[in-house]
């Protein structure tokens, strides 16, 4: 059954729309992701222009957002006060975000730079979450008890501006944490990501912030910037497709409840090492785009002018 998409302009099968949005759900419900690194992707593979898929993607990320942020806050599992510092750096790197999306798409090169973000982005964060996991594997079959390295405060905790935050029991300088903040909305508004993969391992590693108030707290932050995003596609180039959007909302939703129980019976180890593989083979997608050979050639030619 093919529906029309109104912004985008093209027709488009309307269950397999639903099949995608009810699978990348399942592996968001699964792995505690926002899932956009791998919708936005979808939706471009299938015809969708990267803009419309990038704008419509945010809309979908912040409904899902919502849903997960509210089940949190009513265990109490939300750093509100590091939330707040999260938004104001995310409302800057939105906001630059958008400038940045806009200007490349008057030029010309918006598709390019998509491309080349998710084959760098996906490429270096996969590659590293690949080593870990699997370091992780072969040390759970060795039966060797993982000790715990020293954890030592970091430099960056020390700069102008700290404020201590309790319920994630530390006292840090806000600058590190919204730079954070700032660079991730950046690339959540450039590539249609909501950010999560990259914020709850930086938020667990760099900032030592527990584990119990880390995706709660996160997603407070991608609710916030992907409501932003949305309304600034909206305004300023009309790119948000909310028949695509309902859509992609309705089979995440579906999705995500099946994801979130199967999620339960995986190791830890092998959590890691599944998610470290789709983010990887997200990257490396997008790389053959660049090096195979398309099924469409144009060529370019100069002529010169008779004098």
């Amino acid at each position: 059954m093919e529906i029309y998409l109104p912004i985008a302009e093209m027709p488009i099968n309307m269950f397999t729309i639903l099949g995608m949005s009810a699978a990348v759900g399942f592996i968001s419900g699964m792995f505690g992701v926002g899932g956009g690194f791998l919708m936005t992707p979808f939706l471009i593979f299938t015809g969708v222009p990267p803009a419309i898929a990038v704008a419509s993607v945010s809309a979908q990320i912040a409904g899902s957002s919502m849903t997960g942020l509210i089940s949190y806050w009513r265990r109490n599992a939300v750093d509100a006060r590091l939330g707040l510092v999260l938004i104001g750096g995310g409302a800057v790197g939105t906001w630059l975000g958008i400038l940045f999306f806009n200007q490349m798409r008057r030029l010309g090169h918006l598709e390019l730079v998509i491309v080349l973000s998710y084959v760098a982005l996906f490429s270096v964060i996969g590659g590293l979450m690949l080593l870990e996991s699997l370091r992780a594997v072969l040390h759970a079959q060795k039966a060797r008890p993982a000790t715990a390295p020293k954890r030592e405060r970091p430099w960056y905790f020390e700069l102008p501006l700290r404020m201590i935050f309790h319920r994630s029991r530390m006292a840090a300088s806000v600058l590190p944490i919204a730079a954070l903040a700032i660079g991730v909305s950046f690339a959540g508004a450039v590539l249609g990501i909501g950010g999560g993969f990259i914020i709850v391992p930086a938020l667990i590693y760099l900032f030592h912030v527990p584990t119990s108030v880390v995706i709660g707290t996160s997603l407070m932050q991608i609710l916030f910037t992907m409501i932003v995003a949305t309304v600034l596609h909206s305004v300023t180039n009309q790119s948000v497709d909310m028949v695509l959007a309902l859509l992609l909302i309705i089979g995440g939703v579906i999705g995500a409840q099946f994801g979130a129980r199967a999620g339960q019976n995986l190791r830890a180890e092998v959590f890691r090492l599944l998610l470290a593989i789709m983010v990887l083979g997200v990257g490396l997608r997008f790389a053959s785009e660049i090096i195979v050979r398309p099924n469409d050639l144009f060529s370019v030619r100069v002529e010169q002018r008779a004098r």
